[in-house]
Order: structure tokens, then C-alpha cells, then sequence
């Protein structure tokens, strides 16, 4: 499994749209609105590297409310639910 998170800017008035367009299509698990320099954040989470560069050259460069954005390649997880699952093993 494949993880990267988009960062995306939309066009004038197209957050929503957009948002709700990313949320739909396979292998975009969650779309999140946030503050600064950018609109949305979308994580992807595809089979390989080919599946990710597909979503995001081919499908992703079609889509007219992106104005922009960055894509970057997740290598390892850090979050505390991980660091409870492990701790919390034999309990």
C-alpha cells in the first residue's frame, strides 16, 4: 500500500465542489478543508507507485477546479493509535 497526501488548491469558489469531487473517486480515503496555503488536503492510499501516479498525472490533471497542487509520498506512519495498538499488545 501506497500512501501520499495532495495538497490542493481550488479554484475561485470551487472548494466545496472539488472537495466533494475527490471524496468520490477510488483510492482518496479522506478530503480534509484546512487553513494556509493551501485548500484541501487529500490522502490517497493506492496498491503501488504506478496506481498513485495514474490517480494523480492522469485522473488528477483532469480535474478543472485544481489550480495547483503538491504530492507528496508518505514513508512511514507515525500516530499515537499505532503507538497504543503496540504497547497495548498482551494487556
Amino acid at each position: 500500500m501506497v500512501t501520499s497526501i495532495i495538497l490542493l488548491k481550488a479554484r475561485r469558489g470551487a472548494v466545496k465542489r472539488l472537495a466533494e469531487n475527490l471524496a468520490e473517486r477510488p483510492g482518496i480515503s479522506e478530503v480534509y478543508s484546512v487553513s494556509g496555503n493551501f485548500d484541501l488536503v487529500a490522502i490517497a492510499r493506492v496498491e503501488n507507485n504506478d496506481a498513485l501516479a495514474d490517480l494523480v498525472t492522469s485522473e488528477l490533471a483532469e480535474v478543472d477546479d485544481i489550480a495547483h497542487s503538491e504530492t507528496m509520498l508518505a514513508f512511514r506512519t507515525y500516530s499515537r493509535h499505532d503507538l497504543q495498538s503496540m504497547f497495548s499488545i498482551g494487556m
